[in-house]
């Protein structure tokens, strides 16, 4: 299983991440340096109808459609990779087990989930995302389910998300579900990693957002491309705590306890 080695040439990277780790910041900044492909959430299942269509692939007969998954994740490479020689994925640990499904269909037979990747994109930089703050990342993803604002691009202009964001309540449970789910996810990365000997690279979201381009510069560096593109690459999206979020943070750990 691969390595993170300076020797080592990778033609894939795969970001793997859980909701609110700031990997919709490290996808955009990655294809802005027009070196390391464009990677995206292509394995999302609620999104997969909607890539097909951009991409001109016939709708899926079936939930098991050979044809539509060879044909999916031919498209997938070609947009993933974007003339960089590079394919760019990011995966959340909800969307593995149909990555894994979609990969053996095309294969015609079961295998780990690392295999198949590596066989369809090469040999694969894994970059493990995490953010060390359960609370923080339950809030923001609570915010933004509540609200419908995903994200926001650099000028304040709406990224992804309702132009309007509709009102948010605090719940206290739905927080605690939350970081608890967001918790089992990255004990899940860990237990990927571990019980297939990779040692990934190691990315957290307070890290970056002290310093986009340093992390930025950290991955391409593993890829084998020059870092010092980071530095010419602008931070393309804007940080969406406010005082509504940092007061449910507050109340969340006076009444739990829990501190940071």
């Amino acid at each position: 299983m691969p390595q993170v080695s300076p020797s080592m040439q990778f033609s894939s990277y795969v970001i793997c991440g859980t909701p609110r780790s700031g990997s919709t910041l490290l996808c955009r900044m990655l294809t802005e340096t027009r070196v390391a492909g464009c990677p995206h959430s292509y394995f999302r299942q609620e999104d997969i109808a909607e890539w097909a269509e951009e991409w001109g692939v016939e709708p899926a007969r079936g939930p098991d459609d050979v044809q539509f998954d060879k044909a999916y994740v031919t498209a997938m490479r070609r947009v993933g990779t974007n003339d960089t020689g590079t394919f760019g994925l990011r995966l959340m640990w909800a969307s593995v087990a149909g990555a894994s499904r979609r990969l053996d269909n095309i294969a015609g037979g079961k295998a780990d989930i690392a295999a198949r990747l590596e066989e369809t994109f090469g040999p694969t930089l894994y970059i493990h995302l995490s953010r060390l703050d359960k609370v923080a990342q339950a809030v923001s993803l609570i915010c933004a389910q509540q609200s419908g604002l995903w994200h926001r691009n650099s000028d304040g202009t709406v990224l992804e998300g309702e132009e309007t964001p509709r009102p948010v309540a605090y719940d206290g449970g739905q927080i605690a579900q939350t970081v608890r789910e967001l918790e089992e996810d990255d004990a899940s990365w860990a237990n990927f990693f571990r019980s297939r000997a990779i040692e990934p690279l190691r990315l957290t979201y307070e890290t970056m957002s002290d310093d986009p381009q340093l992390a930025l510069s950290k991955v391409l560096s593993a890829l084998g491309r020059d870092p010092g593109l980071a530095r010419t690459v602008k931070v393309g999206t804007a940080r969406l705590a406010d005082a509504t979020s940092s007061d449910w943070v507050a109340r969340y750990r006076r009444e739990t306890g829990r501190k940071a």
